[in-house]
């Protein structure tokens, strides 16, 4: 690629047109996410932060995730941006804000703190919408690299999977014979995660 064709390039990148709508984006029934990622295994020198973060900021990625933040809709954080409002948001600050990704001086703001009633009252922590935008965006990176370590046999939050296939195999164990069930559930697990061991085997 010719020096100006990759200046031009990289300036496109800049200015987003947010408006088009990204392919292969398909959803089921239950609002989540049925798009398969194909297997995108580590290189033998991990890719650097800034890498990863070009990749994070390219224009297909990000339209993506604006698309999946405002099928997901949800509500406002503390500064009240609404999903409608987002796109908006973008057109006008985006440059400032990829900036921000490139030389790690992002800073998400707060989230909102709700209580919902759930066997009792349970705490939810709802970002602002862009944080919200910014964190699918880096979730399908991450994702594409991650997935494919993850155990054949897990169903929950990940693409092209399903409670529905879940069942499915369930059903099958019990054809082949298979009469045990174990039922496991770590109380508030997301909640205790370790966030620095978590960071840590990411950044491997």
């Amino acid at each position: 690629m010719h020096l100006r064709n990759a200046m031009r390039q990289k300036d496109t990148q800049k200015n987003l047109d947010f408006n088009s709508t990204p392919t292969g984006e398909a959803r089921a029934a239950g609002g989540e996410a049925t798009e398969s990622f194909p297997a995108m295994h580590a290189p033998e020198n991990p890719a650097s932060t800034n890498q990863l973060m070009e990749e994070i900021c390219e224009r297909e990625n990000l339209k993506r995730a604006l698309q999946r933040v405002k099928a997901n809709k949800g509500s406002p954080g503390i500064d009240g941006m609404t999903v409608e409002e987002l796109l908006g948001y973008l057109q006008q600050h985006w440059p400032a804000i990829r900036e921000q990704l490139l030389s790690g001086n992002y800073a998400p703001k707060p989230v909102r703190r709700v209580e919902i009633a759930k066997g009792g009252m349970r705490k939810l922590g709802i970002p602002t919408t862009l944080d919200r935008f910014v964190q699918q965006a880096v979730l399908q990176v991450l994702q594409r690299q991650w997935d494919p370590t993850f155990s054949e046999h897990s169903y929950g939050f990940r693409p092209g999977r399903s409670a529905h296939q879940a069942v499915a195999q369930a059903q099958k164990n019990i054809a082949e014979g298979y009469s045990w069930v174990v039922d496991l559930d770590l109380e508030k697990f997301f909640d205790r995660v370790n966030h620095d061991k978590l960071m840590g085997q990411i950044a491997k």
